[in-house]
């Protein structure tokens, strides 16, 4: 064979961070023994893999094409070595969006780790758009996402059903009401999610859709920091039903019925299509879907492993 591991991983270190000296380091080798290795490789097949701008260095049609192939054959050692170390799981980078991460993932994660103490995982938890931005770039093996993904090279798995929430503090003058008009909800000061979440995109397609001048009071990154602002007053929001069961149930937020709009939504397993999918990723699916079969909604959603 004229190729090695590690120039395999050389290259796709340097892929990533389009620099040898932060691949180098990334990889507990000196920027001297790194550019070696990647010379060596486009030398053998006289086939350059990176385009040279100044210091950096970005991939070629051709460095493009081998690198989910570099990847798959990296990810393929991993559990290779995993098996010969007594089968243990390999690594697995685990992406979340912010209401899955905040309410869900982090529950199957430390499962997972009961079951696999010796097994390392990593989680990323941020909005939509940006956990398809690192499974696009093969930075995560398994994204949990909130909101349908556009981009060909992912696959898409349905997960769990979920549904979205109109919600006011209980002080509010429209908490209570069991009919409220159009016009009404129209005129309030709404509180949302940024764009790039899939919360943000599927209240602008179903909600502001139908009102273009809608009050936009405030936008917040984060689902906890909405709950405090409408408990506080300042205006309506909606995010996920499971984001708020627990405000629901201590009365410290309120329900608004909304049956004109259709809220429903689904939770989704994401992966580059061309990536492996390792006995690590495949486990934790496989934990994923013990959630699934106890759910019936997400209002009623219990973990087989929380009681």
């Amino acid at each position: 064979m004229r190729i090695t591991l590690r120039q395999i991983e050389v290259f796709a270190a340097i892929a990533r961070t389009e620099n040898v000296s932060r691949a180098a380091e990334s990889l507990a080798m000196s920027q001297s023994a790194a550019s070696s290795a990647l010379v060596e490789l486009e030398r053998q097949f006289d086939c350059p893999l990176f385009d040279r701008i100044g210091k950096s260095l970005r991939l070629n049609s051709t460095g493009r094409g081998l690198l989910p192939q570099a990847d798959d054959m990296l990810a393929r050692a991993v559990d290779i070595e995993g098996y010969l170390a007594g089968g243990v799981l390999g690594p697995l980078a685990v992406g979340a969006t912010l209401t899955i991460g905040n309410y869900l993932a982090t529950l199957v994660v430390a499962e997972y780790l009961r079951r696999h103490p010796a097994s390392k995982i990593q989680l990323h938890v941020a909005n939509t758009h940006s956990i398809v931005e690192r499974l696009s770039h093969y930075e995560l093996d398994i994204g949990l996402i909130e909101g349908e993904a556009n981009d060909p090279e992912l696959l898409l798995e349905p997960w769990l059903d979920d549904a979205l929430v109109v919600f006011c503090a209980p002080h509010h003058p429209l908490a209570g009401r069991d009919e409220i008009s159009p016009a009404l909800l129209a005129e309030q000061k709404w509180i949302v999610r940024e764009r790039g979440s899939g919360t943000r995109a599927m209240f602008d397609r179903v909600i502001a859709r139908a009102w273009p001048d809608l009050q936009i009071q405030l936008e917040l990154e984060h689902t906890e920091a909405i709950k405090r602002a409408v408990e506080s007053g300042l205006g309506i929001a909606c995010l996920s039903r499971l984001a708020l069961r627990e405000a629901f149930r201590r009365g410290s937020l309120v329900e608004i019925k909304t049956p004109q709009f259709d809220l429903r939504r689904r939770f989704y397993f994401a992966r580059h299509r061309q990536r492996h999918l390792s006995p690590a990723a495949q486990t934790f699916l496989a934990l994923c879907h013990e959630t699934a079969g106890l759910a019936t909604d997400t209002d009623g959603l219990e973990l087989p492993f929380i009681g």
